[in-house]
């Protein structure tokens, strides 16, 4: 195995554990929902997996990694819906905010 394609998988594996760890046993969507901290840290270990399966299918796209389309592709819609709805009105804000 290269090591590039191992350093991914190895990513994954922590990211994951990551995720494990801030849900806890309970794994309840309100207390994740209303728990900043532990969601935006799920958030960003959802993007370090996207990248190393991103990163995973330059190597080798045959990978036997059944739900890697779908996870890249969920990353991809919900940062790119964040894009579309809420940056513009983000940006205009911000420079309202600046402006006074």
């Amino acid at each position: 195995m290269e090591p590039e394609l191992k350093k991914y998988l190895f990513d994954i594996k922590e990211a994951i554990d990551s995720i494990e760890s801030f849900l806890g046993e309970d794994r309840d969507f309100k207390s994740c929902q209303n728990n900043k901290m532990p969601r935006r840290a799920v958030e960003r270990e959802f993007g370090i997996i996207g990248e190393a399966l991103t990163g995973i299918l330059k190597i080798d796209q045959n990978i036997s990694i059944s739900s890697k389309h779908h996870i890249i592709g969920m990353r991809n819609r919900v940062m790119w819906g964040t894009i579309i709805r809420h940056l513009p009105k983000l940006k205009t804000e911000v420079i309202e905010l600046l402006d006074k």
